[in-house]
């Protein structure tokens, strides 16, 4: 018997070495230890302006603000380095690596040197000989396939000072002049306005810019209008020439996620990853405690076969695939399919602060949140499904609500457990975080298996300062029942006094919670969206003047999404 069963028993082992490892799931914002800052009157985190590059195998992740920068094997767990020898409280620093070497550029109105080190997992970079010759913000290195090495940078919303670019020689100084590459243009391109609604006629500011080469042609992109804004995006000029000229590309803003419950997706970059896939890491906005109060987001992104430059930002804030393997974004996106559950179900707490109701935490909006009355142990806040729902993930998302944490302050980490009920008096631990030791403040938690019930309670064991509070508890699975029929019904009007706006208008089948209203420059490239919950218009606001649009309109409930199928144009 026992010799029978060893070929058994290899065979086994052998098919589970060879079988791939389960592809893991993120949702935005990115759960990182996104660092306090501090005024006299109020404490909140940021991260912003990213920018992503491969070391070695690993990525390497720099932001504004951060205290240091993260590296990873995956793109799911990062490591965080704490930095002294860079000046690394300028904003929107950049990186580039020659041969073994690691370049380092931040924002400056003064002149400041270039940094390098060839050892980046260490804090040991040192100043490269002189400075530039003079002050760059938002600056960007480009290394061309050639060998040959370009600086681009701007960030401002006055005419005299739009985005340049120039050549550098091989000590990082000027091979040339400056040679102007992007300017405003806020009466064609509507979403350069600033606003929420980009409702102002004046300049955004124009920022952030980075190039990417893709089939030899050279993409230059840039952020507008604002970092504050839910209407913050990425735009692209084309060129044959990494100097130009650059021709505007009619389907920006490339990247643009206006809805949600964290919106903004602008000053970004854009990488291939380990296995040639493209992705494009991004500004999202809180801006609620402080303009500055800003995340970072990550979205699958893809050139077609027309050289179009497209960021999946529908459903960019619902659990997504990381992929451990080549993908061909022609055939799918990496959208898991896992529906949001939560939304607007009835909710109770433990206890509630004024102004800070339960409600709060189930309405898809990052700038409201729960909060308890104390910090306390025992503090809960549970949510009702409505019904018996398969749940796969949890993303708990710390509102920090009364923190006076600052940036030196050490040992931030919640503790928290998540338990499961199908009628409220026995309840099945799901998350146990009541040990955790990490600072995990959009803590997204994919289920080892899948569980099936109708309510959802958090409980409190620790905070790190403050009161037990909550942006969301965002509940992802698929719930029994009906998807929402196929939107056919809509009309657009696109007046002629500002064709940079339009208004949509549908009627549904009132089973959907939310529409997400799809536009782009051409039939089958509609590569934008902007997502609603509980509404039956839209009035479009980042629209370039001179161009025509096609529209149609995606339903969606807890059970999943009925695709449009008509397709108009204005």
């Amino acid at each position: 018997m026992k010799k029978s069963i060893i070929p058994v028993i290899l065979f086994l082992l052998l098919i589970s070495a060879s079988a791939p490892e389960k592809e893991k799931t993120y949702c935005n914002p990115m759960n990182l230890n996104y660092r306090f800052q501090f005024t006299n009157t109020v404490s909140y985190r940021e991260a912003a302006d990213p920018v992503v590059k491969i070391y070695r195998d690993k990525y390497f992740l720099f932001a504004s603000h951060s205290g240091g920068y993260w590296f990873s094997d995956n793109l799911y767990d990062w490591n965080f380095i704490p930095v002294k020898t860079l000046p690394i409280e300028d904003y929107a620093p950049d990186v580039i690596t020659i041969g073994d070497t690691t370049y380092f550029i931040a924002s400056a109105s003064v002149v400041k040197p270039v940094y390098y080190t060839t050892d980046p997992f260490r804090d040991e970079w040192k100043q490269l000989g002189k400075p530039l010759p003079y002050p760059v913000w938002d600056p960007h290195f480009f290394r061309d396939d050639d060998g040959k090495l370009f600086l681009y940078w701007g960030c401002s919303n006055n005419d005299d000072q739009p985005i340049r670019g120039v050549r550098l020689d091989s000590q990082m100084q000027p091979a040339g002049e400056p040679v102007v590459l992007i300017k405003h243009n806020p009466d064609k391109y509507g979403w350069e306005n600033p606003g929420e609604r980009n409702e102002t006629n004046r300049n955004g500011y124009n920022e952030g810019a980075w190039m990417t080469k893709y089939n030899g042609r050279y993409y230059l992109q840039y952020a507008s209008p604002g970092t504050e804004f839910k209407t913050y995006a990425d735009g692209v000029y084309t060129a044959d020439s990494p100097l130009g000229p650059f021709k505007f590309e009619p389907y920006s803003p490339f990247s643009y996620k206006p809805g949600g419950f964290i919106a903004g997706a602008g000053h970004s970059s854009t990488f291939a990853d380990k296995y040639g896939n493209y992705w494009h890491i991004a500004t999202m906005s809180i801006s609620k405690r402080h303009m500055f109060e800003r995340r970072l987001g990550l979205f699958p992104a893809f050139f077609d076969r027309d050289g179009v430059l497209r960021t999946f930002t529908t459903f960019g804030d619902y659990p997504t695939v990381i992929p451990g393997r080549k993908i061909d974004f022609d055939r799918e996106s990496l959208f898991r399919g896992w529906m949001l559950q939560s939304y607007g179900k009835k909710a109770t707490a433990s206890s509630s602060a004024d102004k800070f109701p339960p409600s709060n935490a189930f309405d898809e909006e990052v700038r409201t949140w729960w909060s308890a009355k104390t910090g306390d142990p025992g503090e809960w806040l549970c949510v009702d499904l409505g019904v018996r729902t398969r749940v796969n993930a949890v993303q708990v998302n710390f509102a920090d609500n009364d923190a006076g944490l600052k940036p030196e302050s050490r040992n931030i980490y919640y503790r928290y457990r998540v338990l499961a009920s199908d009628d409220q008096k026995s309840w099945k631990e799901i998350v146990d975080r009541s040990t955790n030791t990490t600072d995990a403040c959009h803590d997204y938690i994919e289920l080892e298996k899948p569980v099936t019930t109708r309510y959802i309670r958090i409980e409190n064991v620790k905070v790190p300062d403050g009161k037990f509070s909550v942006y969301d508890l965002r509940i992802f699975g698929l719930k029994p029942g009906k998807k929402p029929g196929v939107v056919t019904d809509f009309t657009i009007d696109r007046k002629s006094s500002d064709k940079r706006q339009a208004t949509v208008t549908w009627t549904g089948d009132g089973l959907a919670s939310g529409f997400v209203v799809n536009y782009g420059i051409a039939p089958g490239k509609l590569y934008s969206s902007v997502m609603v919950y509980d509404k039956d218009s839209l009035t479009l606001t980042g629209l370039n003047r001179d161009v025509t649009y096609y529209f149609s309109i995606d339903a969606f409930n807890g059970s999943g999404i009925s695709a449009g199928t008509k397709t108009v144009s204005r």
